[in-house]
Order: structure tokens, then sequence, then C-alpha cells
């Protein structure tokens, strides 16, 4: 190893960085980059493409030295890595203009040819090659001789470039420019066609006679080449025989039969697409639109990229219906067959459905509400919009909105998009084919914003009867009349919604059912369908009815039916396992035969053995997926008259417990409470479930009759559940979610409910069923809690323990 190598290694081991650039070359010593099958001649910018360590860590090493770099041909291209003797003595210095790393890994250089040298000789030591040089200086004397035979070569050069099929015009500009005559020899001969042999030799014939002499020779023979290929060209151009000259004029007849619509093509489809908009029935403004695109389509070839846009968009205008097709008349009694047909409660829900058909019969034109059914999951939302559909003998689409956060979801996308297409609301209306279907605009209130834009603001006009008469699609571009369309929205919870748009919808409350409402359905509905789902014919597998009631008992606590559902499908399975296997020919499921299909019972009547200690309540909640009980739980220890709030509490539902505990002590005396005690105790308040948040004001009169509860040892009645706010002067105020709450009490096994005297107007929407099987009890103040909820005094004061579902108290 020499000595330049041995210090390039100890730098690259010790990571003391690049030593190279330090080291300086000999005076006349010059890095030399190999190159195969090209030459580059002085005056020339040309770009070379390298790829062999060595070669790239010449060119790096020349771009940080600053430094120019000799540029010599390998004498045998098939070489990888060339050593001195493999490489002919004669090349040109160049300047690197520009070198570029792609995103490969390849390495381009942009060089410029300054002028000749010749190699004395390779310096050893460098890991790239680099030798010392005698740089040859261009010969100035210019004779009478050099001068004819610089303006020959000028000439050969023009007639060369004008010979060729694709020449650029600046070529000419450039060879005419150059005044120097070794100038024009070297660049006549980088840009000429011939071999790398042949282009070193004329780099290394320095005397200008001779170098022109050669340069003028060599294009001399390539001029003849050229003026035989065009000769051959043209003669080949006009020895087309008769049978040519007919195929193509027979092919220039076809063209113009398609363009006059004469025959199959491009002619045919624009008459079929003009038949097509006059058959649409289109509005005046639509068919004026139709057509003026039709003509655009007409005179723009078929290969250009916005044929098909066009083409698409006209497709688009003729499938959507603009007409409105003869509506069948609405029968009352048939509606109200097919509401109780499809579902089973909801009374009062089928009696507004009721009023809106019977509306929409004596009133077509009229501009109906738009209706929005709101309840938790699972309660038949969207299959009432199916059964609205059937009673008015309309067609049913879906738009399901859940998700959506992107404005062109609902108006579309503009054409000038590639991909563009119109929003859901027209798309649903061309899937329908008919202008006046029901549209069931599915889970409304999980609309979200994004960067993109707010759909539910885009949901204004669609929904305004006012409005989508002249409602415009981004992508259609033209007012589509939705005013025909009846639209049914559906929604789990109205806090999502913004203002605007739920101002534009009459809301219907469907509040979750009561356990004999399910009973009934999963014998009517349930069992049918899971029976089918599952393969089995009827009187192959049956559920008795106390098994029924024992799955909507013990194995669901829910507001709709959906888990009901997937738990007779599992029961249902295992008798198609059996029947299957030929172990039986029909399979009854009683209800002791649950346990070991179904498993343990998931759920219990667990509000006796809650409440049967002092200090525990049972209160009602709201939750989005409806109504649900929870436990409010008191215990007492010693302290300094703290109050300890667990169980993941809102701030509102903290300042009812601490509202509740001043209440109690503002009536120490009249409940028989020592003061001192409760000065020397602290009082812990835990709501069960503590994994899920709880807020709201309603749990006031469940937090009240705890906290009394525990401090005069008198139990809570269990069959009792309550809501209500209370006030520090003992009133009782109404509350929010009566409904839903009530049906979860009855749904829990309770037998009666203590609710605010101000929530009487909340009586009638409550189901009937519940109704039924329930006490109310109305409160004004919260003694009456008191006197309705305590069990005569005895017991130990204590604390349950426990958990529940996840809730929200509202």
């Amino acid at each position: 190893m020499n000595p330049n190598q041995k210090v390039f290694a100890a730098a690259d081991a010790s990571g003391a960085g690049d030593l190279r650039q330090s080291l300086p070359l000999p005076p006349d010593a010059v890095i030399i980059l190999p190159v195969r099958n090209m030459v580059l001649f002085p005056g020339v910018v040309f770009p070379i493409g390298i790829g062999r360590p060595a070669s790239v860590a010449a060119a790096q090493e020349a771009v940080r030295r600053q430094a120019q770099i000799g540029v010599l041909l390998q004498r045998d291209p098939e070489t990888d890595e060339p050593g001195g003797d493999q490489l002919n003595r004669i090349g040109t210095i160049a300047n690197i203009v520009r070198y570029v790393t792609t995103p490969d890994g390849g390495h381009h250089l942009v060089c410029q040819g300054e002028e000749r040298f010749r190699v004395v000789e390779f310096v050893p030591g460098w890991p790239f090659l680099v030798a010392r040089v005698i740089r040859l200086p261009e010969p100035t004397a210019v004779s009478s001789e050099i001068e004819a035979r610089f303006i020959n070569l000028q000439a050969q050069a023009l007639e060369a470039i004008e010979l060729l099929p694709q020449a650029p015009p600046e070529m000419a500009q450039a060879i005419r420019a150059i005044t120097a005559p070794g100038a024009l020899a070297d660049v006549t001969a980088a840009y000429m066609d011939a071999k790398p042999e042949e282009k070193q030799e004329i780099l290394e014939t320095v005397d200008l006679d001779a170098r022109m002499e050669k340069v003028a020779r060599l294009l001399g023979h390539r001029i003849e080449v050229l003026r035989l290929s065009h000769e051959i060209g043209q003669q080949t151009k006009a020895a087309l025989d008769e049978r040519q000259r007919e195929a193509l004029l027979r092919e220039q007849m076809a063209a113009i039969q398609r363009q006059l619509g004469e025959g199959e093509g491009k002619g045919q489809e624009i008459a079929e697409l003009g038949e097509a908009i006059t058959k649409a029935g289109m509005p005046p403004e639509v068919e004026e639109q139709a057509r003026k695109e039709l003509r655009r389509l007409e005179h723009m070839p078929e290969a250009a990229a916005e044929y098909g846009m066009i083409r698409t968009y006209l497709d688009w205008l003729i499938e959507l219906p603009w007409t409105i097709p003869e509506e069948p008349p609405i029968e009352i009694a048939e509606a109200r067959r097919i509401l109780d047909e499809d579902h089973y409660g909801l009374d009062k829900i089928k009696r507004r459905i009721v009023e809106y058909l019977a509306v929409r019969k004596l009133a077509p034109q009229g501009k109906a509400p738009i209706l929005c059914f709101v309840g938790p999951p699972g309660v038949g939302k969207t299959s009432l919009g199916q059964s609205i559909a059937r009673a008015m003998g309309r067609k049913f689409v879906r738009v399901s909105l859940g998700g959506v956060h992107d404005e062109a979801e609902i108006r579309g996308h503009r054409r000038t998009y590639v991909g563009a297409l119109p929003g859901n609301i027209i798309q649903a209306i061309r899937k329908a084919g008919t202008r006046n279907c029901v549209m069931m605009l599915d889970e409304i209130d999980k609309l979200g914003a994004g960067i993109h834009g707010d759909p539910s603001a885009a949901m204004l006009e669609v929904l305004d009867p006012e409005q989508n008469a002249t409602f415009r699609d981004n992508y259609l571009g033209v007012p589509f009349d939705l005013s025909r369309v009846v639209f049914i929205a559906t929604a789990n919870m109205l806090d999502t919604i913004p203002g605007p748009l739920l101002d534009r919808m009459e809301l219907i409350s469907l509040a979750g059912y009561t356990d004999e409402e399910k009973l009934q359905i999963a014998k009517r509905y349930l069992v049918p369908r899971q029976l089918e789902a599952n393969g089995l014919e009827a009187g192959l597998a049956e559920i008795e009815e106390p098994a029924l009631r024992a799955i909507v008992q013990h194995y669901t606590r829910e507001a709709g039916v959906r888990n009901l559902e997937r738990e007779i499908g599992k029961a249902l399975r295992h008798a198609a396992v059996r029947i299957a296997e030929g172990s039986d020919e029909r399979v009854t499921i009683r209800e002791a035969d649950l346990v070991s299909i179904l498993g343990q019972p998931r759920f219990e009547n667990e509000v006796a053995m809650r409440t049967s200690v002092p200090g525990v309540a049972t209160g009602l909640a709201w939750t989005p997926v409806g109504g649900d009980i929870l436990f409010i739980e008191a215990t007492m220890i010693p302290g300094n008259g703290r109050l300890i709030l667990t169980g993941q509490l809102g701030e509102v539902m903290r300042e009812s417990a601490q509202a509740a505990l001043s209440l109690v002590k503002n009536r120490a005396s009249e409940l028989g409470v020592d003061p001192k005690r409760l000065a020397e105790s602290d009082i812990h308040v835990h709501v069960p479930a503590g994994a899920t948040p709880k807020d709201g004001p309603s749990a006031g009169v469940a937090m009240f009759t705890a906290l009394a509860s525990l401090l005069t040892g008198r139990t809570v009645r269990s069959d009792t559940a309550m809501t209500g706010e209370i006030s520090l002067r003992g009133l009782v105020l109404p509350v929010g979610g009566i409904k839903e709450k009530v049906t979860a009490a009855a749904r829990a096994g309770l037998t009666r409910v203590m609710l605010p005297a101000r929530n009487r107007r909340d009586y009638d929407d409550i189901p009937e069923q519940a109704r039924d099987r329930l006490e109310f009890v109305w409160l004004e103040r919260v003694d009456q809690a008191l006197e309705n909820a305590l069990e005569p005094a005895g017991g130990e004061a204590g604390s349950a323990a426990g958990g529940e579902g996840a809730r929200k108290v509202a």
C-alpha cells in the first residue's frame, strides 16, 4: 500500500473526515474520468453517465476540489475498471457544469470541453485515475486553404442538417455562428453519426488542415447516405400500387361516413345520444346544457382525454329520472296493515306515520315535513322507512351518512377533477330510477366536518322544501328537483345535529322496548327470520315461549332487539347442528336448555340485592343507546365532614351531590341526625361502573334519598327507582329522557318510579305497556321522595358494591 492509500484508509477507519481534499495534486496532474463509446471535444457541452465506483469517486473529488477533469476514451468498451494502459493517450480537459444524483442511485455529469491534452504518465496511490498531462493548445495560424476548407465544411454541415428528418432549427443557427475553423471541425465531429474510433482519430489530430480534411471526408460520406435514404423514401412513397390507393380511399370514405353519422362508430354514437336526450324528458335548461355538451363531443376526437368525461356526463344526464311517474293512490287502511305487519307496538309512531300519509294523499303537491326517527340502535328506525315506502307504493333507497366528512359526498365533485361523480343524493335517485322515491338518510347524527367542508351544511338545501326544488349538484351543474322525494332521516341522538339542520326536520322519538314487546317481536319476526337464515324449515326447530322470555330477561339488556336476535340465532344454530348431524329430526329449545346452549345468564335482577342496605338508591339514566338504571351508593367513615365523590362523575353530577348533602344537613333535625356526627365523619358517594363517565343533574333525587337512607338507617324500597333534579329549597325540578328512563325501569323489573311532577307532560310519551306495569309517584318536593322511597326504620347503615353497563345520566 502506497503512502496516499495508507492516509485514506486511516482517515476512513478513524472517522476523522475525508483527507483527500487536503492532499494536493501535482501541478501538471488532473483527475482522469475513463469513458466508453463517446468522445468529448473542446467547446462541446455533453452529458456523461457514470456508474463505476472509481469514476464516481473521481467525479466527486473533482467537484470537491472545483478542479477540471480529463475525459479519456477507453480502448476496450467491455473493460469494467480500465487501467492506464487500456486508455487512449489523448483526451479533453473539461469543466464539470453540473453533477446530478438520481433517486435510483445513478450519477450524471454535464461537462464542457476546454482543450486537448496528452497523458505523460499516470500517478499511482489514488483511489481513482490521476495523470500528469501536457495541454495541447488550439493552433491559431489560418491560411487561405484553411479558410476554403472552413467554408466548404460549413456548407456540408448545413446540407447534412437539412437532410436530417427531425433536425432542430437551432442547430443550423449554431453552425452559422461558428467563426473558428478548429471549433467548427470539433462541433461537427461531436454531433456526427460516426464510430467512437473515428471520432478519437479526429480528436488526436491537432493540425487544423488535416483535422478539417478528415471531418469533411466523414461528413461527405454521411451526406451521401442521407441523400440515398431520402431518395429511397420518396420512391417508396410514390410506389403505392392501385390496391393500396384503393384501400386508402376506402378508409377515407369510412371516416367521412362516420362524421356524417351514416355508419357505425362515433357518428352512430352521437345520433343515439341525441335521441336519448330527446326521450329523457329534461327541463329546457337541462336539455340545452346537454345539447351543448353533445356538440362539443361531436367535434372532439375520440382519443381526447376530455371525450370520456363528456360522455360520462351525458350518460348521467340521460339516466336521471327527470319526469315524475304516475303515483299509485295511497290507501290508508293498507298502510295501517303494512305498518302492523312489519312492526309490533309503536302505536304513537304508527299513528303519526298514518297522519303523514293521509296529508300526502290529500295534498300530493304540498310540501310534506321531513321526518326524523330518533332512538337507540335496534328499535326499527330504518325498517319503518321501508314500511312507509311500501305503504306509499314507492321505491325505497337508503343513503348512509355515517362517517361522511366531505361536502362533495352530498353535492358531488366538479367535473374538472379526474374521476368526479355526483353526490350521494343524485346517485341514490339514479339507483332508485324515480324522482318520487322514499330516501332514507341513515345516521344523520354521524355527519362530521373535515378539511373538505361541512356535509351537514350541504344537507340544509337538501332538506329544505323551499329550496330543494332547485337543488344543484356540483357535477351536474344544472338544477334537479328534489321536492317530490320523501326524505326520512334516522339518528341515535340529537346533540351532534346542528341546530339549523334539526330545525328542518320533524322529530319522532322511538324509545326502547319493554320485555313483553321484545317477546312479541321475537315470536313474530326474529324467530322466523333466523329460522330462514339458518336453513331451518318450519317445523324443524322451535323455541318455546318461556325460553324466549328467559333470553329476553337474562341474556340481553338493551333498548332494541339486535342482541336478542343474535342470541336467538345462536340457539337456532345449535339446533341446526343437531339436525345436520342426524341426531334429531326436530329440535325444541326449552328454558332448561339455555344454559348449555347460551351459557350462564349474563343479567339478573340485582335491584333487591343492591338496595337491601341503607345508603343505596336506584336512579334512572339516559344514554344514546336507550335508558338504563344506576345505583347511588353512600357510606360514612370517620373524618372531618368532607364529601368524597367517585365513579368518574362529571362536574354537573358532582354539584348535584354537593346540593344533596347540603339539603340533608339542612334537614338534619327533621331526619333525626346528630349534626355533630356529620361534622366528625366523611361521606363517600360512589356510582358504580367507575370506568364509564357520568354527568347530568337528574341524579339529585337519588343522591338525596341515598344520603337520607344512610343517615337514618332506613333502606330504600327495592322496587322503586327515581329521577329528578333538586334545588336547595327542596324542590324537585324536571329532567329529560323520561320515556327512555321509565322504559328502562320497566325492563329492569321495577314496579314504582318517582318522577318530577313537572314531567307529567311526558306521561303520554311513555309506552303503554310500561305505563301499565309501573306505579308513578309525582314529586313536588324532596320530602315526598323520602315518604315514598324509604322503608320503616331498621337495619344497619352500610354500602353495597357492584357494577352495571355503560350509562350517562342526562
